[in-house]
């Protein structure tokens, strides 16, 4: 069985099998050496995410092989304002952390879970130790857009999240992929380097274009490669047509 990279994560997780999606993007470009598995639930924030955690990756005990590599890509919804229309979904930032915590720990290490959230993940300590884990920030968002895109109906006329609330939350993941020790994608400031990124970036002021989903794609598989997932590191999954005598083609099948 090919080895797996396990994609978590909310809408924009869940959105990037789309055409032109940054989780396509990787799926073609690892293909026939990974298989890239999609774990996206749209509105999850890392409350709802720890509730499911058994739900959505099998356990050790399942004697499914672990995956090379899981990306977390939570916060976008967390960062709804408690006093707007998403506030339903919003989390405090210092729980958010906690979470963030606690789902790395259950995937890889049981050393780095704490506070109340720990409770929640001690069942799946050390799921899978090797594994790299990567954070990846919630992107900014364009308030306007977000204005003129609503979900549902908007009374109040504001949007559900603004640039600068989601820029803390970029920043509590950073701090939470420092303390672990692990790599993170800082989307936030990354997008923002650009000066047309409201437009270039975003479809709705949330969600990734075409060309957002192209940055996510680059940065994600740059830290992969940097975490030795490089397709030189790979194996191919069967003989390549190139490599198969056409006048022994079973011979090939038998190395």
């Amino acid at each position: 069985m090919r080895p797996k990279i396990y994609l978590f994560g909310d809408s924009i997780t869940e959105f990037s099998f789309d055409d032109g999606g940054w989780g396509v993007s990787l799926a073609n470009h690892f293909s026939r050496r990974l298989d890239v598995v999609l774990r996206g639930y749209s509105g999850y924030n890392t409350r709802w995410a720890l509730k499911v955690l058994d739900r959505v990756f099998p356990t050790a005990e399942s004697g499914a092989a672990p995956p090379l590599a899981v990306s977390v890509f939570f916060g976008a919804n967390d960062a709804c304002l408690p006093d707007r229309r998403g506030a339903f979904q919003h989390v405090p930032l210092d729980e958010y952390k906690q979470n963030l915590h606690s789902i790395v720990s259950s995937l890889k290490d049981d050393t780095l879970g704490y506070g109340r959230a720990w409770t929640l993940v001690s069942a799946c300590l050390k799921r899978w130790p090797k594994a790299l884990i990567l954070l990846i920030t919630p992107p900014p968002v364009d308030e306007d857009a977000r204005i003129r895109h609503p979900y549902v109906e908007n009374p109040s006329g504001l949007s559900e999240r603004t640039n600068e609330a989601v820029g803390c939350f970029a920043k509590a993941c950073v701090k939470t992929a420092g303390e672990c020790g692990i790599p993170v994608v800082d989307l936030w400031t990354r997008m923002q380097q650009y000066p047309d990124w409201r437009k270039a970036y975003l479809s709705d002021g949330l969600h990734l274009s075409q060309e957002g989903n192209k940055v996510v794609f680059e940065e994600v598989l740059k830290k992969l490669n940097e975490g030795g997932l490089s397709l030189e590191n790979l194996e191919v999954d069967l003989p390549l047509f190139s490599d198969i005598d056409p006048g022994d083609p079973f011979k090939a099948f038998q190395q």
